[in-house]
C-alpha cells in the first residue's frame, strides 16, 4: 500500500476478518510529499522502499504492480510476492542422485517365510492389505509353503531440462575403478616381461659390457641398452597424452631441429585460381571452394592442378565405394548379413557375384526378347551423330538462311541413287530433255534401259526430228480437191449425226426427269425417316420396339444422295440454317 493511504480502524471480528472500508482521501500536502519521495527515489537519493520480505522494491516499478488493492488487505505494505513463482505451483523434479534400481533378481523366490513380508503371499515388497493375490485358507505365514517372487516396481523419475540431459546420470564412479585395476595388471605384466627378458640376455651374454672400447671415447654403440630403452619407451608413448606431438610441429631432442608443417609457398589460393566474381563460390568462414573455378575456361579438369573439392568425391574409389555401401545396404534389407566396415572382404566379392550374375540376366532377357519379337537391325544402327548429321564445324548464315561463312552450300541428296550410268551411256538417265521427253544426253535416246550409239544416236535422233517437221508440209500440199458427190455424202452424214444427237438428247432429258422424280420421293422418305427416328430416341427405352431402327434392305442410289444432302454436318458454319 502507499505511504500516503492511511488505513481504517483495526477490523472488527477474529483475526482472519478484514476491513473493506475504503481509505481516506489524501490530502494536497500528502500527495504532494508523496511525489518528491518518489522523484527521490528514482533519482537514488533516498533508499528504496522495502517489502514484507525484507526486500527492495525497484522505485521504477508502477504503484499498480507494487501496491495491494485495498480490498484485498488494506494492512498489507506493497510487496513483489506476487509477481514471484508461487513454490505450491512449482512442478517438482527428481534429484540428481535419484535413479532407477539396479542389479535387482527378478525372479528370485524365498524358501521360507521372512519378516515382515506379507501374510498371504509371503512376498516382501507389500503388506497382506495390498496384496493382489487370492486370499488363501491358510496363509504363507504360518505354511511357510508357496512363498510369491518379490515385486520390484522401479520408480517414476521426473527429470528437468538438464537432468534430462545429464549423460552421467546413474552413472556408478566404482565401475570405473575395473578399468583402472585392468590397466595396471597389463602395466604391470609388461615390466615382468621385459625384467625377464633382460635377465635372459645378462644370463646369455647378449648384452655388451659397459667399459667397451667405444664406450671410453664417449660413442655410443648401435645395439646398447640406452637405445633400446629409447625404442620401447618409443613403442608405449602413444598412451600418454604428454608424449604426442603438437599438431604442426616435430621436435627431436637428439638433433634440436624443429620440422613444421607449413604451406608450401608456389601453393595457389584458392580465390585467386579464377578472379572472375561469377565462377566458383569461395567460403571463407570453412575455406572451401566446392566448383570447378576453371569451369567456363575451357580447361580439362584432369589437367587442371585444382578442380574443386567436390570433384575429389567423385574421383578414385570413392563412387565405388559409395555404390558398394549401398549394396550393403540393400543386401541387408533383404536379409544378407553384410557391413562394410565389419566385413569388407565378403561384402566385395558379394558384390562381385552379383554384378557378374546381373549382367548374365540382363543378356538372357535381351537374347529372349529379340528371339521372339526379333529387332537385332535396330540395335545395330549408326551413332546418333551420323543419323542427325550434327558436327561442330562453323558455319554463319544470314537472316534469308544463305551461308555467309563456314562451309559451302550442300547440294540437295535425292532418295534415289545417283550417278548411276548403265548400258554403256556416259550420261545418266535425265540429263537430256525434249519436248516433254526425258533421255540420255550422250546419245539422244528416249528409252531407259536402251544402250549407248553415241554420235550416230544424236545424228539419227537429229534426221528423225527433221523429218517429222517436213510432213506436215508435204501433206498440205499433197492434198486433192474434193468432187461434188463427195461433198454431198458428206454433208448427209452430218445430218443423220445431228437427228441421232436430238433423239439421244430426249432419251437423256426423260431419264433426268425420272431421276428427279425418284429423288424427290426418296428425299420425302428420308425426311419421314429422320421425324421417325427423333420420335423413336425420345420415347423411354424399355417402350421402344425391338430393332424398330434397323432396315436391312440396301438403299439405293437416290436414297444414298437423299440423305447426303439431309445429313447436318458440325462444322458446316451454315447447318444451323438448315431447319428455316
Amino acid at each position: 500500500m502507499s505511504s500516503g493511504t492511511v488505513p481504517n480502524a483495526a477490523p472488527s471480528g477474529g483475526s482472519n476478518d478484514v476491513g473493506l472500508e475504503e481509505p481516506k482521501k489524501m490530502t494536497r500536502e500528502d500527495w504532494r510529499k508523496k511525489k518528491e519521495l518518489e522523484e527521490q527515489r528514482k533519482l537514488g537519493n533516498a533508499p528504496a522502499e522495502v517489502d514484507e520480505e525484507g526486500k527492495d522494491i525497484n522505485p521504477h516499478i508502477p504503484q499498480y504492480i507494487s501496491s495491494v488493492p485495498w480490498y484485498i488487505d488494506p494492512s498489507k505494505r506493497p510487496t513483489l510476492k506476487h509477481q514471484r513463482p508461487q513454490p505450491e505451483k512449482q512442478k517438482k523434479y527428481s534429484t540428481s542422485g535419484e535413479w532407477y534400481k539396479r542389479g535387482v533378481k527378478e525372479h528370485s523366490v524365498a524358501t521360507r517365510y521372512r519378516k515382515g513380508a506379507c501374510e498371504n503371499c509371503g512376498a516382501l515388497t507389500h503388506s497382506k492389505k495390498d496384496c493382489m493375490e487370492r486370499p488363501r485358507k491358510i496363509g504363507a505365514r504360518y505354511t511357510g509353503m508357496n512363498i510369491a517372487p518379490d515385486e520390484h516396481v522401479q520408480p517414476q523419475l521426473t527429470f528437468d531440462y538438464d537432468g534430462k540431459r545429464d549423460r552421467w546420470n546413474g552413472y556408478n564412479p566404482e565401475e570405473h575403478m575395473k578399468i583402472v585395476e585392468e590397466y595396471a595388471k597389463v602395466d604391470l605384466a609388461k615390466r615382468t616381461l621385459k625384467a625377464q627378458k633382460l635377465q635372459e640376455e645378462l644370463a646369455s651374454g647378449k648384452l655388451e659390457q659397459v667399459n667397451s672400447p667405444r664406450h671410453q671415447w664417449g660413442e655410443e654403440e648401435p645395439n646398447s641398452q640406452t637405445e633400446r630403452d629409447h625404442n620401447s619407451e618409443d613403442e608405449d608413448e602413444d598412451k600418454y597424452a604428454d608424449d604426442i606431438d603438437m599438431p604442426g610441429q616435430n621436435f627431436d631432442s637428439k638433433r634440436r631441429i624443429t620440422v613444421r608443417n607449413l604451406r608450401i609457398r608456389e601453393d595457389i589460393a584458392k580465390y585467386l585460381r579464377n578472379l572472375d566474381p561469377n565462377s566458383a563460390y569461395y567460403d571463407p568462414k570453412t575455406r572451401a571452394m566446392r566448383e570447378n573455378p576453371y569451369a567456363n575456361t575451357g580447361k580439362n579438369p584432369d589437367e587442371v592442378g585444382y578442380a574443386g573439392d567436390n570433384f575429389v568425391r567423385y574421383t578414385g574409389d570413392t563412387i565405388s565405394m559409395a555404390q558398394t555401401q549401398l549394396f550393403a545396404w540393400e543386401a541387408y534389407d533383404k536379409g544378407s548379413e553384410v557391413h562394410l566396415q565389419a566385413d569388407p572382404t565378403k561384402l566385395e566379392l558379394l558384390y562381385k557375384s552379383f554384378k557378374v550374375k546381373k549382367e548374365d540376366f540382363k543378356a538372357q532377357q535381351k537374347e529372349s526378347i529379340l528371339e521372339k519379337y526379333g529387332g537385332q537391325e535396330h540395335l545395330d544402327a549408326p551413332p546418333a551423330e551420323l543419323l542427325l548429321a550434327q558436327t561442330e564445324d562453323y558455319v554463319e548464315y544470314s537472316r534469308h538462311g544463305t551461308v555467309i561463312k563456314g562451309q559451302e552450300k550442300a547440294v540437295a541428296c535425292s532418295k534415289y541413287e545417283e550417278d548411276v550410268k548403265i548400258n554403256n551411256h556416259t550420261s545418266i538417265w535425265g540429263s537430256y530433255w525434249k519436248e516433254g521427253k526425258w533421255g540420255y544426253k550422250c546419245c539422244h535416246s528416249f528409252v531407259k534401259y536402251s544402250y549407248c550409239t553415241g554420235e550416230a544416236g544424236k545424228e539419227i535422233a537429229n534426221a528423225e526430228a527433221s523429218l517429222l517437221q517436213e510432213q506436215p508440209r508435204e501433206e498440205e500440199h499433197m492434198t486433192k480437191p474434193k468432187t461434188l458427190m463427195e461433198i454431198h455424202q458428206e454433208k448427209q452424214k452430218e445430218k443423220k449425226k445431228k437427228k441421232h444427237k436430238k433423239s439421244s438428247n430426249s432419251d437423256s432429258e426423260g431419264e433426268e426427269k425420272k431421276k428427279q422424280e425418284k429423288l424427290k420421293k426418296a428425299l420425302n422418305a428420308e425426311e419421314a425417316r429422320l421425324l421417325h427416328a427423333k420420335e423413336l430416341m425420345q420415347m423411354d427405352e424399355r417402350k421402344r420396339p425391338y430393332n424398330s431402327i434397323y432396315d436391312s434392305r440396301e438403299p439405293t442410289e437416290e436414297e444414298m444422295e437423299a440423305y447426303r444432302m439431309k445429313r447436318q454436318r458440325p462444322d458446316d458454319p451454315m447447318a444451323s440454317f438448315l431447319g428455316q
